[in-house]
Order: C-alpha cells, then sequence, then structure tokens
C-alpha cells in the first residue's frame, strides 16, 4: 500500500483491471479535441495527476537523452550487444538510471520494474558515458551523480520483488525498439512509463521522439525520410484511467524557430468494424504466414481501397510493441497482433504503457483467448506476463471476430 504522501487525492473512480471499457462514442479517423494545459484534463479527475505530470516530464526528458545519445552513438559506433543478441545503447541504461533517480526522490515508496541491470553496463567500461548523459538531463543540476549512484539506480529496477498480494509499482521501458534506435535511421522507436496501484494500470505516457505528429496518420511510410529537426517529428502520449488518452508534440523536438505548445489532442482508435478493412500490425521478427488469421486472409502492403475480401493492409514494420499500441491508440492501425511462442518470454514493460493508452483510447487488449493480460502472474518480479497464444490489441469492435477466427484457424484449411 502506497503511503498517503505518495498518492495524493482521497477518491476516484476506481481503475479497471485490463479491461472495463469507458464508453465512448463511435470516433472518425479525423475526430479530435484539443486542450491547453499542463495536463489535458482537469487535475480532480485525476487521481494520480502529480504521478502523470512526474511521468511526464520524465519521458520527455528521457526522449531528448535519446536522441543527444543516439547522435553521440552515430558519430563513433558505441553500439553494445546484450547476451539475448538484443542491441543496447548508452541511451537506454542513461534512461533507465534518470528516470529510477528522478522517481526515487519524487516517490521514494513506488517501487519500480524495469528491463536494465548494471552488470554488462560495467563490464564493458561504460559507466562514465551514462553518468555523463544522466547528469546533463537530471532535474537536480546542483547534485554530481557517482558511478555508485547511477549503478544502484539502474539495478533499482531488476531487484524488486513481491509477494502475492496487489503490488504498486511503476514499469519502465527505456527504450522499446532499440533494432530501430541503433540502425540510425529515423525508425520508430519509444520511452515507455506506468503506473499499476494495487495490480491496476492507472497510468502511462509514451514518448516517441521520430512520430510523424499528424496522429491520424494511417501509415509510417515516410517517417525514414524526416531529420529529427523537423518540426512535424515527436510525440508524446499519455493516459490516465477514465481520462480518456491525449498526443501533444515532445518539446524537446520542437526546432528554436518554434514557439513550444501545451495544446493536447485527444486520441481515439479507428472506427473499421470489418476484419478485412483493418489495418494491422505485426512484429518484424514475425511473419503473416505464421500467424492464425492467415488461413482466412492474404497480406497486402497496398494502402488502397481497392483490398479484397480475402486481403488485409499490413502496415510497414516498426520496431518494437509500444510502438504499435500507439499506432492503435492513435487511429493509425486497428489491430496489433503478437503470437507468443513458447521459447520467448514476454515482459510487463513491452506491453504496460500501451495497454492502458489503447483502452483509454475505446480499444481492447486480451490474449488470443480473450483474457485479460494478468500483470501479476509473475508474483515475485511483475517482470514476466504469460498471454495465452499471444497478445491482440484492437480497436475494440472488431477484437472479439479476431478472437473467434484465431480459434477456429486450426479447423479451417488454407484458401
Amino acid at each position: 500500500m502506497i503511503p498517503a504522501m505518495d498518492l495524493h487525492l482521497l477518491w476516484s473512480p476506481p481503475g479497471v483491471r485490463f479491461f472495463r471499457r469507458h464508453p465512448s462514442p463511435a470516433p472518425l479517423r479525423r475526430r479530435f479535441v484539443t486542450v491547453s494545459s499542463i495536463l489535458p484534463f482537469a487535475k480532480e479527475k485525476a487521481k494520480y495527476h502529480i504521478e502523470l505530470e512526474a511521468a511526464v516530464e520524465l519521458v520527455e526528458r528521457a526522449c531528448s537523452l535519446c536522441i543527444d545519445v543516439q547522435r553521440s552513438l552515430l558519430s563513433d559506433g558505441r553500439i553494445l550487444e546484450k547476451n539475448d543478441q538484443t542491441p543496447v545503447t548508452v541511451a537506454d541504461f542513461g534512461v533507465q538510471a534518470l528516470v529510477s533517480l528522478e522517481l526515487g526522490k519524487l516517490f521514494p515508496s513506488i517501487p519500480l520494474v524495469a528491463e536494465e541491470d548494471s552488470g554488462f553496463l560495467q563490464s564493458q567500461n561504460l559507466v562514465d558515458l551514462v553518468v555523463s548523459a544522466v547528469s546533463d538531463k537530471t532535474s537536480f543540476h546542483e547534485e554530481s551523480f557517482s558511478h555508485a549512484d547511477v549503478l544502484e539506480a539502474i539495478d533499482r529496477g531488476e531487484r524488486t520483488e513481491f509477494g502475492t498480494k496487489p503490488a504498486t509499482y511503476w514499469i519502465l521501458d527505456p527504450i522499446d525498439g532499440t533494432r530501430g534506435f541503433v540502425k540510425g535511421s529515423k525508425a520508430l522507436y519509444v520511452v515507455g512509463l506506468s503506473l499499476v496501484v494495487e495490480g491496476e494500470i492507472m497510468l502511462g505516457v509514451m514518448g516517441c521522439p521520430n512520430w510523424v505528429v499528424d496522429t491520424s496518420h494511417r501509415s509510417i511510410t515516410g517517417v525514414q525520410g524526416y531529420k529529427n529537426s523537423s518540426p512535424g517529428l515527436g510525440i508524446i502520449m499519455v493516459a490516465h484511467v477514465g481520462c480518456g488518452t491525449w498526443t501533444k508534440r515532445l518539446r524537446h523536438m520542437l526546432d528554436s524557430s518554434f514557439k513550444p505548445s501545451s495544446n493536447w489532442t485527444k486520441c481515439f482508435v479507428d472506427g473499421c468494424s470489418l476484419v478485412h478493412k483493418a489495418n494491422f500490425c505485426i512484429p518484424d521478427s514475425q511473419a503473416w504466414e505464421s500467424l492464425p488469421l492467415s488461413v482466412f486472409y492474404d497480406a497486402t502492403t497496398n494502402d488502397n481501397d481497392d483490398i479484397g475480401d480475402k486481403e488485409i493492409c499490413l502496415l510497414p514494420f516498426c520496431c518494437g510493441s509500444l510502438c504499435k499500441y500507439l499506432m492503435v491508440a492513435s487511429g493509425g492501425a486497428s489491430v496489433f497482433i503478437l503470437e507468443v511462442k513458447p521459447e520467448r518470454v514476454t515482459k510487463a514493460w513491452d506491453h504496460a504503457a500501451g495497454m492502458i493508452c489503447v483502452h483509454e483510447a475505446g480499444g481492447k487488449v486480451t490474449d488470443w483467448e480473450g483474457s485479460e493480460l494478468d500483470l501479476a502472474a509473475d508474483q515475485v518480479k511483475r517482470r514476466i506476463i504469460y498471454p495465452a497464444g499471444g497478445v491482440l490489441v484492437t480497436n475494440g469492435k472488431i477484437h472479439q471476430q479476431i478472437v473467434e477466427m484465431i480459434s477456429s484457424s486450426s479447423t479451417v484449411v488454407r484458401h
């Protein structure tokens, strides 16, 4: 239980386990609501508005850290390889250290669950680079962070242990989409931070420095051609239970000639109600032919109205799961489908922030059997989730139909 000093309002509507749906009107692709504020909704509507304000600020600074480190990385070739062959950069460790240090001071009683541990960083003698990156972005400018401070902050996200009772904790993915990050292109990657209170996700924040600002954009085609200085790039997406999902410009991505804006735009999932008219996202490591829906539909990358009844539109690949959640929550995709193979481990940080953003935008997230994702299935560490078959993220309107198609796919003869 979090002490009252950390969670600030005395009452709010109860949270949801994933997911009880909040009523929302059937959205159109270009339906927007825009407000100008530090947060996109009145503070009295959001029990955890102080935590959300802190999360927004931290994710924005983390994205700025990523941009700076990426530029440096591209100039000197500093790329690491973890044991699982996932590329990791100084930015990955730097973001985790930055967020852990700041959250530890702001909310000392709330533990952190995060991806990295410092062992590999120390073995590669890169602690100096991480300390430098963090010191440049921390709000505590009067302090000088030692190696020990940074290493302890990184390891705080790995060593937290829980019991069987519902728990309260932050979940951080320092960089989701590191494969794209280290390519040196403008591939999409996301910094994701969420707060779980007594086992229920209450808020989520995702920052994507290379995102095209028009959140109604149906495809990520063309993103690769933009430059970081472009005024059309970079968003932050936020969601709080019961308050909807919203986006605004990442202020660190604004060109110096542009005045920062505090305008928030409300997001809705798309209104597609026919599976064969839906825009699909799948992981870049999976082929459409390996997925259950391939017995019903062929996949095409043609984004037009001439797609046949036995075809679906497959959007171009983008790295990381959170980016695909962002696509669905913003109305840019109708479906994200992920197969979980027995040899693969599904991590909570790859999904938590995206789950609440999709839900609050009117969508739905379950496993392939239609069951809610259980963040407490890993009772000790809260790091692993066990979705049956895989993860299904949709606009909600075609969710049950796809669940039923997945269930029946084993008895269907391929066309």
